[in-house]
């Protein structure tokens, strides 16, 4: 036996405390004849009417019981009694009703000239005689012969007379004249069978109630005698219930039932109870298990039971014990025992037992396993934070190391990285690499393995299953994939290995190996269930990834196809641009370049709000009306109003169809710049306001009225004239530029204002500084850049005439034109030329209004405009073999390049290309 020091001595004199122990102490003192203080029958008594005991409650609920019961019995008498008075007077009403009709008399009294004189006397002796509160006759209208007040006769009855004019007797209860009453009313028959009167008695319901309210008394004064000899006989009972449960409440009580439940079956303690002559009394379950106990130990003597000498001296003595440790077989036993014989209890000793054995190894392995579901559930929330398939295979290995192994590595199939279903039969690529040292003998990564079948990665491939290594060192399979590897993985200390695949359905993307060297025990079982675990948590995650890769490669690839390939050759603008998809999901952003008539270039820039595939067929959709609109040489205002008009319907048509998502939240920026004017016409709807820098680099945000978003409606567009310096850089871009969830789009737009500032002069470096300063490590939104620095055609290439109203004046037009061709080295295109120009001026002169002007660009082509004050357009026809006019649109489409009309503020312009040799 080994006694701890310190721990044991003499007996504690503590008082035990609590309401069992407190009453036990009152029992006991009523038990030796003690009544010191207020404690005695009476308080017994006392403390039984309080209800915190059993006998008290069940006092008060036999008392409610009898009070209900008393209550119920007067109630039930009251009712009956009202009962029986009500159809008392309903039947006496009756009687004296149809005993008055049926009087000697009455049909000749009610035919006679004064009803009521005659009646009235007998009426009252009859309700004298009778008890009843009235008696009245009456007319067939319902007219009062008789009452017992005088005033009211000759006034109407209250009351049904309908189905006494029918011959029948009638009953019910109104309020009448004299208050709330029950009434018959019979009629009065003449010798024929005919009705001709009624008479109606009746009684008052205060009349009614009386009888029953004389009774009540009587009712309460029995009710009262049952309930005190009740009560009394319930006090009896409860006092004896008092004694015999020593005054504990129901809760009490059921609380020491279940805790001696608990004690002998569900406490993972032994426990002992032994009376002052050493028997054992009680013997829980785990006393019987920690003590190798006989069936039949209780009422037994301890001695005699088999045990060690010294646990039975210590249960047979009785003494205090605290944490004495005592060897008992192949277990160590703390031992703690207590007296039962304070303040009065009966003699004997209670003793509890603890395997401190198992404590310290479920005390080891519930560490083990916390640590373990603690590295399980940190795995769940590290990896997997991105849709990335490297960065989640990195997360996997960094959460291995150094918890679980020393390193890990995660190998995949190449397809897997791109989004695709992976082929078994090609090799895998080193996707990541952790450990606790940098000098590996590992495959590093980015390299392409192809691991042999008696390798086990190679069978986990193979198989799907995993594979445990507890010794590296005594297998030989595994070294035929690389012998000169695997002799310094060895050398390395690397000695145990466990390979996972990375399942994902009936799946395996790859292959996770663990390697353990500077932990001293191998591998086992349970940490293979725990690597299995582990990357099982991953693989979910890993496959998530992998399937957003693809689909997020499907949207791009589908955006970009929806994107301008190459920029149009124009001379109007220098342009760069830049378009970055979002890395959260392909969005709706847009751009274009539009060359336009005049050598006038339009530049787009627009933004669907949302991700996804539908963004990006409804930003081809808008794409592809902008070019349709811009075709037509609109305004930028009139052409978003019609981008507006189409988006509202486009909203309307895929509303009405379920499922659908309508456009929301498109925005647009239309610009027209005009290299000739250098005027710029902007209109946006909703979009971020351009930005412009200014020959001498200072940058500022154009004022454009922005109007609502497309599709909104209800407002019109605005568009904003300025005329810019030629070489101003005009920045186009979408809000995914300048706003993120970490800054407002006021710091957004200061940092791209001290972008620009600072970048180069040529489109190019305006891209490269604005999204080195603005563009985030991973967009959440598509980024569209574009910047386009202005040029101007000089003087020295535009030829403008003005043309009188007179077809004389057609030739000098050709002359003029020829000598500038001519300047201009282009003696080739004067024939086309002038036949272009005469049919132009020749339609204007006579169509049209003046002023009439002509205006020739020499630019990447040669463009000849008419301009005329008329809105009327003429159109390309086929004329017939007898018309003499109508060929002259028909020669100028054959000989140019393009043609067509374009309307300003101020009428049109009929205008023709024709390419430069």
């Amino acid at each position: 036996m080994v006694r701890l020091m310190g721990r044991s001595g003499e007996r504690s004199t503590r008082r035990p405390s609590g309401p069992y122990a407190r009453r036990r102490r009152e029992t006991d003192r009523s038990r030796r004849g003690e009544t010191t203080g207020p404690r005695g029958p009476v308080a017994g008594l006392r403390s039984a009417l309080t209800g915190r005991s059993v006998a008290g409650q069940v006092f008060v609920l036999n008392v409610v019981i009898v009070l209900l019961l008393v209550v119920a019995a007067v109630v039930a008498l009251v009712l009956q009694v009202r009962h029986d008075s009500e159809t008392e007077a309903r039947n006496r009403s009756v009687a004296v009703a149809a005993t008055f009709a049926d009087s000697p008399g009455m049909v000749q009294a009610l035919r006679g000239p004064d009803p009521s004189a005659v009646l009235q006397p007998r009426a009252e002796a009859a309700r004298e005689a009778t008890g009843v509160d009235f008696i009245v006759v009456m007319n067939t209208d319902g007219i009062r012969y008789t009452h017992p007040e005088p005033d009211r006769i000759g006034r109407k009855f209250v009351g049904d007379i309908g189905p006494a004019l029918a011959g029948q007797t009638v009953t019910e209860e109104i309020t009448g004249t004299i208050g709330p009453l029950v009434q018959a009313i019979v009629p009065v028959t003449g010798p024929g069978g005919e009705v001709v009167g009624l008479v109606s008695a009746g009684i008052t319901t205060e009349n009614v109630g009386g009888a029953a309210d004389r009774q009540l008394p009587l009712l309460l004064i029995a009710a009262g005698i049952a309930l005190a000899l009740a009560t009394a006989g319930t006090a009896l009972v409860s006092r004896r219930l008092l004694r015999q449960t020593h005054g504990l409440g129901p809760h009490e009580m059921t609380r020491m039932y279940e805790h001696h439940d608990a004690v002998l079956h569900a406490v993972r303690e032994g426990v002992l109870i032994v009376d002052g002559e050493g028997t054992l009394l009680l013997a829980n379950d785990e006393a019987h298990r920690l003590l190798d106990l006989p069936a039949d130990a209780e009422g037994r003597h301890v001695l005699e039971l088999g045990l060690d000498p010294d646990t039975a001296a210590l249960l047979d003595s009785g003494r205090v014990a605290t944490d004495e440790v005592h060897l008992v077989r192949d277990r160590l036993l703390a031992v703690n025992q207590r007296p039962t014989d304070i303040e009065g209890g009966p003699p004997g000793s209670v003793a509890t037992l603890r395997d401190s054995t198992e404590l310290r190894a479920l005390s080891g392995r519930a560490e083990t396993a916390r640590e373990r579901l603690n590295m399980l559930y940190e795995a769940g929330v590290g990896i997997g934070t991105s849709l990335d398939v490297t960065r989640t295979a990195e997360e996997l290995a960094e959460q291995a190391v150094p918890r679980f192994a020393d390193y890990a590595t995660v190998d995949l199939y190449d397809a897997v990285l791109g989004g695709g279903e992976p082929e078994p039969a090609t090799p895998v690529l080193r996707t990541a690499l952790s450990g606790i040292r940098r000098d590996m003998p590992l495959y590093p990564v980015g390299r392409q393995i192809r691991f042999v079948a008696s390798s086990p990665q190679g069978h986990t491939l193979r198989t799907g299953r995993p594979v445990l290594e507890p010794r590296l060192d005594r297998e030989s399979g595994w070294r035929a994939q690389d012998f000169e590897r695997s002799a310094h993985v060895l050398e390395h200390g690397i000695r145990s290995l466990i390979t996972v695949p990375l399942r994902a359905g009936s799946l395996v993307l790859g292959v996770v190996s663990f390697w353990r060297a500077e932990k001293p025990e191998p591998f086992d079982a349970d940490d293979l269930t725990l690597a299995e675990e582990l990357v099982a948590r991953a693989a979910v995650s890993i496959d998530n990834a992998r399937r957003y890769t693809r689909e997020h490669s499907m949207a791009v690839t589908l955006q970009r196809s929806l994107l301008p390939r190459t920029l149009p050759d124009q001379d109007a603008l220098d342009i760069a641009y830049r378009y970055l998809p979002a890395q959260a999901g392909v969005g709706g952003d847009w751009f274009d370049v539009l060359p336009l008539s005049g050598a006038r270039v339009a530049l787009v820039v627009g933004d669907v709000v949302g991700h996804g595939l539908h963004a990006a067929a409804t930003m081809g959709r808008l794409r592809t009306a902008v070019h349709n609109f811009a075709t037509l040489d609109l305004p930028p205002d009139e052409l978003v109003t019609l981008l507006d008009e189409l988006v509202g319907r486009i909203d309307q048509d895929e509303t009405a169809e379920a499922g659908s998502a309508p456009v929301t939240g498109a925005t647009c920026l239309y610009a027209i710049y005009d290299p000739v004017s250098r005027a710029c016409v902007i209109a946006r709807a909703g979009h971020p306001p351009p930005a412009l820098v200014r020959p001498d680099g200072s940058v500022e945000f154009l004022d454009v009225p922005a109007g609502p978003p497309l599709g909104v409606g209800g407002l019109p567009f605005e568009a904003t004239q300025l005329e810019l310096p030629e070489g101003s850089r005009l920045v186009l871009y979408t809000d995914g530029l300048v706003e993120d969830r970490e800054h407002d789009i006021d710091v957004g737009l200061e940092q791209l204002r001290g972008a620009l500032e600072t970048a180069g002069e040529s489109p190019e470096e305006t891209c490269r500084a604005v999204l080195d300063v603005r563009l985030p490590d991973r967009p959440r939104d598509d980024v569209a850049l574009l910047v386009a620095r202005t040029r101007a055609l000089g003087p020295d290439r535009v030829a403008e005439w003005q043309v009188p109203s007179d077809p004389a004046a057609v030739g000098q037009v050709r002359s003029e034109v020829t000598r500038r061709l001519a300047q201009w080295g282009l003696d080739d295109l004067a024939f086309t030329t002038e036949l272009i120009l005469s049919e132009l001026v020749t339609n204007a002169i006579r169509y049209g209004e003046e002023p009439i002007r002509v205006r020739v660009l020499h630019n990447r082509s040669l463009i000849c405009e008419v301009f005329d004050s008329s809105s009327t357009s003429p159109h390309l026809r086929y004329a017939g073999m007898t018309d003499e006019g109508g060929r002259g649109l028909f020669l100028v489409a054959q000989v140019a390049e393009r043609w067509g009309t374009r309307y300003t503020s101020a009428g049109k312009v009929i205008w023709a290309e024709q390419p430069v040799p």
